[in-house]
């Protein structure tokens, strides 16, 4: 019954925070107005296709274009047949594929002159194979999770409903950033544990020891702000971004702080859930073990956990940043220059960052779980074993409850 409590009032407290957090960030800012129409539509048949050569600076460029009937699939006019154009110039570097009959595709309102038509394309339909493989993955997760795989999925969907609506509205709305990126932290820490393994010992030790180590992350990067000289611009986006609103613009630097915590805060809490959960194993196994004890097992453990976890981050960022470290390869840069470029230090400080708070986690996780689980007791437990009592008169002594497993167990943690 007291699950149940915690589960249902986790779910109340959720749906109440993103939608009072989403009605207060929201308020203060405006979107900018888009003029421009997008519909979903079907490619019915290919009707023409033009090619026209063209010569800029004595370079000979192909100017295509597609004409083609489709059947809109959304919107005001959802039904209607038209009559629209796909233009491939092979001025721009990066071309998409030409449509074809049955292609989903997204449409626009035409402004070019060149194209007689009133709507030209502009994206293929990508979502939908998309939709398709998130579908796969949750039924594979409610059947190897089944209860808990459910709850997972529910975890996952408050974390991306915080995120897109509490915390990105937030900084649009000139709101403190390093606060809201770390209550965010907070609510996806407590709001998972709670859903996903309850109101229990496991999960209080696992959230104290996932908000140390995000804290130690996130006072870690201010104090390295002091030294790196970041100014936030770490590309295009970035100054697109501090361009929306030049009288009171987004502060790119806390951006980069709540980048980093908001990446490190799953890694981090998957690595004190793994704590938690090994130790209290560990206790249930060897209940007689003191704090000490747990806590030398929980490091030894720990020791295996934290080099793999601190490859998983450092891996996801090299891989984010790696179109760019080849460009700047490709065009000579020095070894010295690479590494003092701005996008760089920035995916070098999330990945080192990110592990300190790994690393802290780890200790913090476990002392908390040897503490809770043993009651706070420290000394090593006297453990009797068979043998003969003395003052029985070489009577036997009565066996204990304890199967060879325990015995050799607790041996091996003292």
């Amino acid at each position: 019954m007291k699950k149940k409590l915690v589960y249902a009032l986790t779910i109340l407290f959720s749906v109440l925070f993103i939608a009072a957090g989403y009605a207060y960030t929201s308020s203060k800012y405006t979107f900018v107005e888009n003029t421009s129409t997008a519909e979903k539509a079907k490619i019915v048949r290919i009707n023409d296709e033009k090619t026209t050569e063209l010569s800029v600076a004595n370079e000979k460029y192909r100017y295509t274009v597609v004409y083609f009937t489709a059947r809109i699939l959304s919107g005001e006019n959802k039904g209607q047949s038209v009559d629209a154009a796909q233009v491939i110039d092979e001025m721009y570097l990066i071309q998409m594929g030409k449509v074809k009959q049955g292609s989903k595709i997204i449409l626009c309102e035409n402004f070019d002159e060149k194209v007689d038509t009133e709507y030209i394309f502009s994206e293929f339909i990508r979502t939908d194979s998309l939709i398709i493989l998130g579908l796969v993955f949750c039924l594979l997760l409610l059947i190897f999770g089944r209860m808990k795989g459910a709850n997972t999925l529910i975890s996952l969907a408050f974390t991306c409903l915080a995120v897109f609506l509490v915390f990105i509205p937030s900084v649009l709305s000139g709101l403190n950033i390093y606060f809201w990126s770390i209550l965010i932290c907070i609510f996806i820490t407590v709001m998972t544990l709670l859903l996903v393994n309850g109101a229990d010992a496991k999960s209080l030790a696992a959230g104290a020891g996932c908000i140390g180590g995000v804290i130690i992350a996130g006072g870690l990067m201010k104090f390295m702000d002091l030294f790196l000289h970041l100014t936030g611009q770490t590309d295009e986006c970035s100054i697109y971004l501090q361009q929306l609103n030049p009288d009171d613009p987004i502060d790119l630097k806390a951006l980069i702080f709540a980048a980093i915590i908001i990446g490190a805060v799953g890694a981090i809490m998957d690595v004190a859930m793994s704590m938690a959960s090994s130790l209290y194993e560990l206790h249930e196994k060897a209940p007689d073990a003191s704090a000490v004890s747990l806590m030398r097992s929980g490091l030894s453990i720990g020791r295996d956990i934290m080099g793999t976890m601190a490859n998983t981050l450092v891996l996801a960022y090299i891989g984010s940043s790696l179109c760019t470290v080849l460009l700047l390869f490709v065009y000579d840069a020095t070894f010295l220059e690479i590494m003092n470029k701005e996008l760089i230090i920035v995916q070098i400080l999330q990945s080192l960052v990110g592990s300190f708070g790994i690393l802290f986690a780890i200790p913090f996780t476990t002392a908390i779980s040897a503490l809770l689980y043993t009651g706070g007791k420290i000394k090593k437990p006297a453990i009797k074993y068979l043998g003969t009592d003395e003052k029985s008169d070489g009577k036997p002594k009565k066996e204990p409850q304890q199967n060879s497993f325990d015995k050799d167990f607790l041996d091996s943690l003292y």
